[in-house]
């Protein structure tokens, strides 16, 4: 029996038109499909509602995979890709399998000889980078930094020193009722040159992308940045 594609399907990162971040190809991809595996199933159907789909949403099979997924439950999603189904994996996290537990599901695909096929999208990972002006050639991607206040500084004072060394830019992200801690941390423990970039509703009407050193960053009124999705970059 042929066996089905896992699509790895973009979504936009936030309030903002599906034709100005998805390509034509991608949302026709989307649109035929029957089989979805998502982060959060309702946001999923605000996706494919939005496409719209071919199907009605109430025949579309939407499965979730997420932090509470255990590893045991993994084989029963690709079951439809082994009978023959393709299936579209979508993510709160804008791309599939980047920062996002669809990665272990990939994983899986590959070891069962699953085509994986990755489709063109909006990642705030890569659109910081690319803006920032901080060094696109050797960089590294965290995740969340600790949330207690010692730990989060000492943290930071280890990736600094790491980025002076290897000529490397660090990126992370924070939950983000904590935007404006972690970005008063980094002002008050980076050093003079060290280069700190915030970009926040990246592709959304309020996007903003701002690199300067801490003491720049002293001399402006910190942004608004509570609540709001934003990735955090240095360089030293």
């Amino acid at each position: 029996m042929t066996k089905g594609c896992l699509y790895l399907i973009p979504v936009p990162l936030g309030a903002t038109t599906i034709e100005s971040v998805l390509p034509a190809p991608v949302r026709e991809c989307a649109m035929r499909l029957s089989h979805f595996i998502a982060e959060n199933a309702k946001s999923a159907r605000v996706f494919l509602k939005s496409l719209p789909c071919v199907l009605p949403l109430q025949q579309i099979v939407i499965h979730e995979l997420n932090e509470h997924t255990a590893p045991g439950e993994l084989p029963a999603l690709l079951a439809p890709l082994l009978a023959g189904i393709d299936i579209g994996l979508v993510s709160e996290a804008g791309c599939p399998a980047v920062a996002d537990p669809g990665a272990d599901l990939v994983a899986l695909a590959h070891v069962a000889g699953v085509r994986v096929v990755p489709l063109i999208g909006p990642s705030a990972i890569l659109l910081a980078l690319m803006g920032s002006g901080l060094s696109g050639q050797n960089f590294a991607f965290h995740g969340y930094l600790p949330a207690k206040d010692q730990q989060r500084q000492r943290r930071l004072r280890e990736l600094e020193a790491d980025s002076r060394r290897e000529k490397r830019t660090q990126i992370f992200i924070e939950t983000p009722y904590r935007n404006r801690q972690m970005l008063a941390t980094l002002v008050a423990v980076c050093a003079a040159e060290t280069r700190i970039c915030v970009a926040t509703d990246l592709t959304c009407a309020g996007e903003s992308i701002v690199t300067r050193t801490p003491g720049e960053w002293r001399g402006h009124e910190l942004p608004d940045i509570d609540r709001r999705p934003t990735v955090f970059l240095l360089q030293a």
